[in-house]
């Protein structure tokens, strides 16, 4: 790619300046710099307008050029780059799948030398020249196999960081670590002839009992979620390791950061009961990880049936998740339904009910929003039951 072309002051600012238009109506219009592929210059347009909410250190600074829009959906976003970074540092780490270079980024901050290793010759150019513009100064780029560039380089290294890619050649988009590339599970050992650290991200769809099947010596599972939609599965492997693994969750919130931790097959008792005073609802990175009977033991709550996910006790406690006032709870019925819900604003929740949101919502002609917060759920003797709730804010404890 001819970066000189693009960085012409005429071209960064018709970028700039048709950020918030529709791709496809520029498209229709003609080619302003015939010197330049009309294609590559909206490609430009439209993959830095996806960097703006995820990439803002990326969307803000002058003279940075971006990859396929692919590579900016693909990508870390820095809020879940700088969590990871903080899991490992030392002298030197190999990112064997650099891609669009968030993470490393990020890592150059907790280590003295990044290797970053990017097989797609124009993405690593591009990359190469945004670090200068960063002005990361610990930062080496390299084209290459990662495989290959391991073994020539033959160096021992504090940390490998893999992000295997889910687009294989010949199956397309793939989900089963087996399928993506590189096949992590099958050069396991190779790395470790490298490192004894590995910092592996799945995708986040995949089951965390299954990615246990495959890899060996997991340390630590790290399930991040960002204004609460989980975003990252992390596996921390050490070489030899054999102990308890450890799972650790985060929501990252504008105003806090949900945690919570607990152990890998962790024995925990569950207590049962009616909905009482208030209701607990666990943020997506603990419903990803389960581990619901250990967090109800933990904090001292009841569950309101073995599958609704939803605690509840008589007072008001911190809680990795939102947390409500009940202010009724009724039988489900038609009768109730349009005595009390008919026609009138609402936030619908489902779990472990036979019904959908948009049905209840359509059959009872229920609006959405508002301040009111209903659920629809099991209680312990299987009756479903609507519990009617009000919000409460973090700042309220």
């Amino acid at each position: 790619m001819d970066f000189e072309i693009l960085l012409q002051p005429k071209i960064q600012e018709f970028i700039t300046q048709n950020l918030d238009k529709p791709i496809a109506n520029l498209a229709l219009q003609k080619n302003p710099f015939p010197e330049i592929d009309y294609k590559i210059l909206l490609n430009q347009i439209e993959a830095k307008a996806k960097c703006k909410e995820k990439l803002p250190t990326w969307f803000t600074t002058k003279n940075i050029i971006f990859p396929q829009k692919i590579s900016i959906e693909q990508t870390s976003s820095e809020t879940t780059a700088a969590y990871k970074a903080k899991l490992v540092s030392g002298n030197i780490l190999f990112d064997a799948t650099g891609g669009f270079g968030i993470d490393d980024f990020y890592f150059a901050k907790n280590f003295k030398t990044i290797i970053h290793c990017e097989i797609n010759l124009e993405l690593a150019e591009i990359v190469k020249h945004n670090f200068d513009i960063l002005n990361v100064k610990n930062i080496e780029t390299f084209c290459e196999d990662s495989a290959l560039l391991l073994k020539e380089l033959n160096e021992s290294f504090d940390c490998i960081y893999l992000d295997p890619s889910r687009r294989n050649d010949s199956k397309g988009k793939v989900f089963l670590l087996t399928d993506c590339l590189p096949n992590v599970v099958e050069l396991q050992d190779f790395y470790f002839k490298f490192t004894t650290v590995l910092l592996i991200k799945v995708s986040p769809i995949l089951d965390i009992d299954s990615v246990l099947n495959k890899l060996k010596n997991v340390k630590e599972i790290h399930i991040v979620a960002v204004h609460n939609e989980v975003k990252e599965l992390l596996f921390l492997v050490e070489k030899n390791y054999n102990l308890p693994i450890k799972i650790k969750t985060i929501n990252i919130l504008n105003s806090e950061n949900q945690q919570f931790e607990f152990q890998y097959l962790e024995n925990s008792t569950q207590e049962y009961s009616q909905p009482l005073q208030y209701l607990y609802e666990p943020n997506a990175a603990i419903m990803k990880a389960g581990g619901f009977s250990v967090l109800g033991e933990k904090l001292q709550l009841k569950k309101i049936a073995k599958h609704s996910h939803l605690f509840t006790c008589e007072t008001l406690v911190e809680f990795p998740g939102r947390k409500f006032k009940i202010l009724a709870v009724y039988q489900f019925s038609k009768e109730i339904m349009r005595q009390h819900f008919e026609n009138q604003k609402c936030n619908v929740t489902i779990r472990n009910f036979p019904d959908t949101v948009e049905n209840l919502r359509k059959k009872y002609k229920i609006k959405d929003g508002g301040n009111r917060y209903c659920f629809f759920t099991q209680d312990i003797d299987g009756n479903r039951i609507v519990i009617e709730c009000n919000k409460i804010n973090h700042t309220s404890i």
